[in-house]
């Protein structure tokens, strides 16, 4: 297998599972952003891997000094350990070669092309980079064979755990759970003054920083009700939030009998990356199982929508389909860098990905100046895509800039 973004959060842990099991899995490529250059050094040389792709070659340099430090420490040369390469086509490159399996666990937008080459090879898609399925849409849909996308993300990876228990057409509809992150039962004026070190502090999942700061936004939870809509082909009426503060059931199915399947497990991201590495299989003594013999009490809430609006602000991204989820995500990824530098507020990054995103759909600006929004949909490319995603993060600079 090859792992996108192997010094992150995702990365570590399926390191991690594939240590413990070396008669089971194979890694064969890494690929990470290069900050830590270290630890992908030290990864490359453990797993024995054949290549190491950077994007920035920059930071390739720092890779490639850490990457001699590690033959020398282990008294061998640099021609005995993995082949480097860089350039804006390295990752795509490692993501298309043959394997079994590629984890795609890079962060934000810069997932999508990588996710396309491991798709066109014909690879297992271990999915922990959601939004390149949500900002891609149909070029990534049109391209997919049954059963080819995993989905390591843990609400999804629940519910295709739990719709395992029915057909399609006994499918009502899909829970996601979202914890509330570290601002549950705020009203929206008590968020204003929220500072970065604040919505950094989640208290259930260790992220790395746009994540987190999307579940602190609810962003996060937006963009997974539309990629579970585009994962299971469910209508987005029929894709509902509920708020659930200790993370222990991940999501749920609700059946038209009126059973419901809820898969539950402790907050560990190791179980949902253990499935995408070997889906259906499951990797024993991947995490360890919840304590049955300890009291234990499970709360659920409805969405405060008002407070947090972004989930209804994405199902209006999705509902418009075409490019406009790509500007959701974009103006998004803009807004939380500003927010994290001190240049926006938190309330301010829902509100600018909502002015971004209504300046879109209006059609007074950007790409759909000249087309009508019902038509956005139609042959729909990888360049539109890009322009779109261009679109989002250069409106949403420009607001924030004025």
């Amino acid at each position: 297998m090859v792992i996108l973004g192997s010094t992150g959060s995702i990365g570590t842990q399926a390191l991690e599972i594939i240590a413990a099991q070396p008669d089971r899995f194979t890694v064969t490529g890494l690929a990470a952003g290069g900050r830590d250059p270290q630890l992908l050094a030290e990864q490359a040389w453990e797993f024995d891997v054949d290549v190491v792709a950077v994007e920035d070659g920059d930071r390739a340099r720092d890779v490639a000094a850490a990457m001699a430090a590690q033959a020398s420490r282990r008294g061998k040369t640099v021609a005995d350990g993995p082949r480097l390469t860089s350039g804006a086509n390295a990752v795509v490159e490692l993501a298309g070669r043959s394997c079994d399996v590629v984890l795609n666990g890079i962060a934000g937008a810069a997932g999508l092309q990588p996710t396309l080459a491991a798709l066109d090879a014909g690879s297992i898609l271990a999915l922990a980079n959601k939004e390149s399925l949500i900002i891609g849409g149909p070029v990534v849909t049109e391209r997919v064979r049954p059963g080819q996308i995993v989905p390591v993300d843990s609400e999804h990876s629940a519910l295709a755990q739990a719709l395992l228990a029915g057909t399609a057409s006994e499918v009502r509809r899909l829970i996601l759970t979202a914890s509330g992150g570290p601002f549950r039962g705020r009203t929206r004026a008590e968020l204003v003054d929220v500072t970065a070190e604040q919505a950094l502090a989640h208290p259930t999942w260790d992220m790395g920083p746009l994540v987190t700061i999307n579940s602190a936004t609810m962003v996060n939870k937006g963009l997974e009700v539309i990629e579970a809509h585009l994962l299971f082909d469910v209508p987005l009426d029929r894709i509902d939030v509920v708020v659930h503060p200790q993370s222990v059931v991940h999501s749920m199915v609700e059946f038209i009998d009126g059973s419901t399947m809820a898969q539950a497990s402790p907050p560990d991201m190791r179980i949902p990356i253990s499935l995408g590495l070997d889906w259906p299989h499951r990797v024993p003594d991947a995490a360890p199982g919840c304590d049955w013999t300890a009291a234990t009490t499970w709360e659920f809430f409805p969405l405060d929508s008002q407070a947090f609006p972004a989930i209804d602000l994405a199902r209006r991204a999705a509902a418009a389909g075409g490019g406009a989820p790509a500007v959701f995500n974009a103006a998004d990824e803009v807004a939380v860098e500003a927010f994290l530098s001190g240049e926006l507020t938190f309330t301010g990054i829902v509100d600018t990905v909502a002015a971004v995103l209504t300046d879109y759909l209006s059609g007074t600006t950007g790409p759909l100046s000249d087309t009508a929004v019902a038509d956005q949909g139609n042959a729909w490319t990888l360049e539109r895509v890009l322009e779109s995603d261009a679109y989002g993060r250069s409106r949403a600079a420009e607001m924030i800039g004025e």
